[in-house]
């Protein structure tokens, strides 16, 4: 049986990775910065195209009904976008907007963990592999671009974490516990990325439950989910889903399918608990 999830390349060694996607970058054109950038970051994970059932009918209201939904194969990232990426994409842009006038990150916000130090952006010492946050949707979105990905639809982030088999959380049907999340810790109380593998789905995708939520691409609009009702509109101002629950929110909130309904999600704002990860097509 083939598989249906797996890393993306076969190369004998990290280094060997990292080369073959530096080449591949700036052969496709891309600025020497994005290209050493995009050969930074692990592997993405290919996620096999298929029907899934979306929603839980013992979730909360916005996840009913359940309804099956049939998505193309992607390649999504194994973790979320670190600050020093986000730092690395800042600093390249020149600024915190873009050249439509959006708002891509709260760069005066306390909760914020990225400063620009003598004209260069950086992590925070100590911060440098945490999840990013505090950046808008819009910065999200630019940040995907800017490295010929994009964010996730709702319900593709949905069917990474819950695979196949409609796992209740990313790891299987275990109850969340500290060693598969972070969880009910505190306000940005985050932990470096990939830090809890116990919480990794089988594929190794991390921390889909738990550290900070994810942005999607998916307008908040009731279900069922239909990717051509207008909900990826990506020019319209809308609430956007979060997915994947935080440091400082409750187990409940680690449910694959729950949505981020008690969140904050103002697209033209960051949050100190919302972070993101990038996806692309596989076909």
């Amino acid at each position: 049986m083939p598989d249906l999830f797996h890393p993306i390349g076969r190369c004998g060694s990290i280094s060997g990775m990292i080369r073959i996607a530096l080449l591949a970058a700036l052969a496709a054109g891309w600025p020497a910065a994005a290209a050493t950038q995009a050969a930074e970051t692990p592997p993405m994970v290919r996620i096999a195209g298929g029907t899934f059932v979306m929603g839980n009918d013992r979730g909360l209201a916005d996840e009913r009904p359940p309804h099956p939904v049939t998505l193309k194969s992607f390649w999504i990232d194994p973790h979320a976008v670190t600050h020093a990426q986000f730092a690395a994409f800042l600093q390249r842009l020149g600024g915190t907007s873009n050249a439509r006038g959006q708002h891509l990150f709260d760069w005066d916000d306390r909760d914020a963990r990225l400063r620009k130090v003598e004209g260069r952006w950086r992590a925070d010492p100590g911060f440098e592999r945490h999840p990013a946050n505090e950046m808008s949707w819009y910065g999200a979105r630019d940040y995907c671009a800017s490295l010929g990905k994009r964010l996730p639809t709702e319900a593709e982030r949905e069917f990474a974490a819950r695979g196949p088999e409609g796992r209740t959380y990313p790891w299987g049907e275990a109850p969340p516990d500290p060693t598969r999340a972070r969880y009910g810790v505190g306000w940005v109380a985050t932990v470096p990325v990939g830090s809890l593998p116990a919480g990794a789905t089988p594929q190794r995708v991390f921390d889909l439950a738990g550290n900070v939520h994810e942005w999607t691409s998916s307008i908040a609009q009731p279900y069922p989910y239909r990717a051509e009702d207008g909900r990826e509109d990506l020019d319209r101002l809308a609430d956007r889903v979060v997915r994947g629950g935080a440091a400082d929110t409750s187990p409940d909130t680690l449910r694959s399918s729950w949505r981020g309904a008690s969140v904050s999600r103002n697209a033209r704002a960051g949050h100190h608990n919302i972070g993101f990860r990038c996806v692309r097509d596989a076909e």
